[in-house]
């Protein structure tokens, strides 16, 4: 397993932009899929974004796709969601979370919460109207 940590969460304007940063240890992170969740008050953890061990291959929530960008730097076990165009029903807790391990060539990117094993504790990202 990774332990992960989050950071880059904050208060937002409607249209406005966040970075998050998801920072590993460990040193099979590239072994991991990555992902992007997130929880509302009063709602169910839902999939955001999700990358691929090597990051060949990502996959978004059609209620963020082509707003929000998941990225990877393997070399310094980082995972990154670039947050644009931010809406008030972006505001929720995120967490990233790892899945795996995969093998080396693995393009899988899997979307269920059961199957990431490793959290990280979340930041929370509130978008005003």
């Amino acid at each position: 397993q990774v332990q992960l940590v989050e950071s880059g969460g904050g208060l937002v304007q409607a249209g406005g932009s966040l970075r998050l940063s998801c920072a590993a240890s460990g040193r099979t992170f590239s072994s991991y899929a990555m992902g992007w969740f997130r929880q509302a008050p009063g709602k169910e953890r839902e999939f955001v974004a999700v990358i691929s061990v090597r990051g060949g291959v990502t996959g978004y929530a059609d209620s963020v796709k082509g707003r929000f960008t998941i990225s990877r730097d393997n070399a310094v076990n980082t995972v990154t969601l670039q947050m644009n165009s931010l809406k008030p029903e972006d505001t929720a807790v995120y967490s990233c979370a790892a899945a795996g391990p995969y093998s080396s060539i693995s393009v899988y990117v899997p979307r269920r919460v059961s199957e990431y094993n490793s959290w990280g504790q979340g930041t929370q990202v509130t978008v005003s109207s």
